[in-house]
């Protein structure tokens, strides 16, 4: 089981910028492709980005195209979510995870890291 760390979420106003961070030290975690969730109080767990193993392909949910940017440091054992232009239905726990890419389909393998609380204030 991947054990994963989340970090960087905070209070910031609509408009504003947070650059969440996710750690592993898994020696294997260049070999996942990884993914970003988001889940908000009485809302089931989303699907928000999602990144190849190789960091060449990216993938985003509809609501945060354009806004938001995933990246990897396989070196650091990071992957990385800055989050611009930030709204307040942005707000939620969010949670990074490794998982599979198939056709570019995100499916996780069901390990979770604690989660990191943005909240967008209008």
């Amino acid at each position: 089981q991947v054990q994963l760390v989340e970090s960087g979420g905070g209070l910031v106003q609509a408009g504003g910028s947070l650059r969440l961070s996710c750690a592993t030290s898994e020696r294997t975690f260049s070999h996942y492709p990884m993914g970003w969730f988001r889940q908000a109080p009485g809302q089931e767990r989303e699907f928000v980005s999602a990144i190849s193993w190789s960091g060449d392909s990216t993938y985003y949910a509809d609501s945060v195209k354009g806004r938001f940017t995933i990246s990897r440091d396989n070196a650091k054992n990071t992957v990385s979510l800055q989050m611009n232009s930030l709204k307040p239905e942005d707000t939620a726990v969010y949670y990074c995870t490794a998982g599979s890419l198939v056709a570019g389909r995100f499916s996780d393998f069901g390990s979770w890291g604690q989660g990191t609380q943005v909240t967008v204030s209008s």
